[in-house]
């Protein structure tokens, strides 16, 4: 079975047209799918079309089967089932400017990086553009949020999978989320992070979508990244950085590190120093982030105190740099700690 929500909306009307119907039958179907309707929920259209488009495609591309909410911040965990039994999972955060959803791009994730649970089981497949947009849709549906008056404001890229190893359909879901006859949500409200994906990063700076880049960076030294983030291996942090240069110049957008603050890898004086050297007088600000512990994982977490110390040295040194608010740890939704369930074989 095919995903509706995959199709953009001059795709969409094109088999609207195809299928002997109207096209503006194809706005009302996109507006249905941007609200998180299901097709057959849609009684704005006629029977025989939800028949016929049935027929063709799923009911829904994703569906929220569990949730978990923080009793410190309020954040909340989603567990979102996919048409073939695979369930990734989400994050919903609360801020006084509005509600940032993060998403995943890929069930499970081929990057190996060393902190981080999405990784565990490896890359299992690529979702699909209406999967992407799917845990939107849904999420904000769930909160009574509409296409008109969204309770979702915000949206990241940092679930599990790396967005650019996705890039043909993170592409497609960037378009069809900020389209304004869907969700309308502006590519300057969403941020893509990546672990480093150079070539990539180059095509899309020539997008012009204008999205919020963000780079896993979690060393600034190439071997000591190696030992993080096998990506290393493949593209050095000078390489990394051309093309951050080269995104600035296209999009006007300052970037943005994530640095994971590891105990006695990545926190020391030197690092610190190396930073500052490197970032000093570029458009960009580093994100700190205290290490989300992973069980499966043999890696420990900076203490409070010597994280902001970093982040005080960093600053004097001429860099923007903030300590980030951990949020939903106590449900492991924080950082880092997104991963691939199963409906059967292991407890959600």
């Amino acid at each position: 079975m095919l995903i509706l929500s995959d199709l953009s909306l001059e795709q969409l009307k094109t088999v609207i047209l195809e299928m002997g119907e109207k096209p503006f039958r194809a706005e009302q179907i996109f507006r249905g799918l941007s609200s998180g309707k299901r097709i057959s929920e849609m009684t704005d259209i006629s029977k025989e079309l939800r028949a016929k488009l049935l027929s063709v495609y799923e009911d829904a591309s994703v569906e929220i089967i569990e949730k978990k909410t923080s009793k410190i911040d309020g954040t909340i965990k989603y567990l979102f089932k996919l048409w073939d039994g695979n369930v990734v999972e989400g994050v919903l955060m609360k801020y006084k400017y509005g509600n940032t959803q993060c998403v995943s791009t890929q069930v499970g994730c081929r990057m190996g990086c060393a902190f981080c649970a999405s990784g565990i089981d490896g890359l299992v497949r690529n979702l699909t553009p209406g999967e992407i947009l799917g845990q939107i849709t849904a999420v904000n549906a769930e909160l009574g949020g509409t296409i008109d008056k969204r309770e979702v404001t915000n949206v990241v890229l940092m679930g599990s999978g790396e967005p650019l190893d996705n890039y043909k359909n993170v592409i497609s879901f960037i378009r069809n989320l900020s389209d304004k006859k869907g969700l309308n949500v502006t590519p300057r409200n969403l941020s893509l992070s990546t672990c480093g994906l150079v070539p990539k990063i180059y095509d899309l700076a020539n997008e012009g979508l204008d999205v919020n880049l963000t780079i896993s960076l979690h060393n600034p030294f190439d071997e000591g990244r190696k030992l993080l983030m096998p990506i290393a291996n493949a593209y050095k942090i000078s390489e990394i950085l051309d093309a951050c240069s080269y995104y600035f110049d296209k999009t006007g957008r300052r970037y943005i590190f994530e640095y994971s603050l590891v105990k006695g890898q990545n926190d020391g004086k030197n690092c610190a120093d190396e930073l500052i050297r490197l970032l000093k007088g570029r458009p960009c600000h580093v994100n700190l982030i205290r290490l989300n512990e992973v069980k499966e994982k043999k890696l420990s977490a900076t203490s409070d105190k010597d994280a902001y110390k970093f982040a005080e040295t960093l600053q004097k040194g001429g860099l923007s740099a903030t300590v980030r608010r951990q949020m939903g740890v106590d449900i492991d939704g924080a950082c880092g700690q997104l991963r691939r369930k199963y409906i059967s074989g292991e407890k959600i």
